[in-house]
């Protein structure tokens, strides 16, 4: 399973949902990107860095990276922070590509840069991580 966690400027969010996917499913591919391109090859930020370690997550080694419409074709699944990244990333689907791109989680993760809600933020992506990995570990193999 190769999965690709996208926000805006991949500094919270996403490092920390890769983070935790890697955590939860070591033998996956996962990666992140943003959409906005601010902070490329920055390291997560320092206070999201520090709560996802709390929790065992080690994120120094993840630099952010842009979005780009080639990575609807090296990834199986593709996840959203929230609703406004989602249609983001849509607007780059290469025609006639079929990558499916889904929120992470059932509601919009709020971005923790702004909110200060690091633990909130992290709450729901480690939740939304176990159901991923829960359902798809349920289904059948090919």
């Amino acid at each position: 399973m190769k999965i690709l966690c996208v926000c805006l400027g991949n500094i919270c969010r996403s490092p920390a949902a890769e983070g935790a996917l890697r955590k939860l499913a070591p033998d996956w591919t996962v990666d992140s990107a943003g959409t906005g391109g601010w902070h490329v090859g920055d390291p997560p930020y320092g206070a999201m860095q520090q709560a996802a370690s709390a929790r065992g997550m080690d994120l120094s080694d993840l630099r952010a990276r842009q979005f780009t419409p080639a990575d609807f074709d090296h990834f199986d699944l593709i996840l959203a922070m929230d609703a406004q990244n989602r249609a983001d990333i849509e607007a780059q689907r290469p025609k006639g590509n079929t990558t499916p791109v889904r929120l992470m989680a059932d509601r919009d993760v709020p971005d923790p840069y702004y909110t200060r809600d690091f633990d909130g933020a992290l709450d729901l992506i480690e939740a939304a991580a176990a159901q991923l990995v829960s359902d798809t570990t349920a289904l059948p193999s090919a």
